[in-house]
């Protein structure tokens, strides 16, 4: 009963933010692509990448940057445990490069939404074409 009603926030919560219901979906397809090839488990999860899933969703949900969030390896805060830092960063490297040929759309999404997140930090102003 308790895992529907975690379902059912974590439903509700990507609904109301869009952005980050786009890392969901990016988050979701890497953990899927690495366990289909690495651990031979198609359509589902095993219970190691379910439980990696699932803690990135619930990161994911607390992160105090919202629809403005940076991809992890540009974020300031590091939150993940540091085992599951290194767990979600072997599913990013292996996943990372099989995206484009497996979720091209979601591949792209990720890639414009990284460049505009970086164009409205960064210290070079676009609009004025100098620093």
């Amino acid at each position: 009963m308790e895992a529907v009603n975690i379902l059912k926030k974590q439903k509700l919560f990507f609904i109301n933010h869009k952005g980050l219901n786009l890392e969901r979906k990016t988050i979701n397809s890497m953990v899927l692509i690495y366990c289909d090839n690495m651990h031979f488990n198609t359509k589902t999860l095993c219970n190691d990448c379910q439980e990696l899933s699932n803690y990135a969703l619930q990161r994911l949900m607390k992160c105090p940057f919202g629809e403005n969030k940076p991809t992890c390896e540009n974020c300031e805060i590091h939150c993940y445990k540091l085992d599951m830092r290194k767990k979600i960063k072997k599913v990013m490297k292996y996943s990372g490069p099989r995206m484009a040929y497996k979720h091209p759309i979601l591949t792209i999404l990720h890639l414009i939404r990284n460049m505009n997140l970086y164009a409205k930090t960064s210290k070079f102003n676009y609009s004025k074409g100098k620093n």
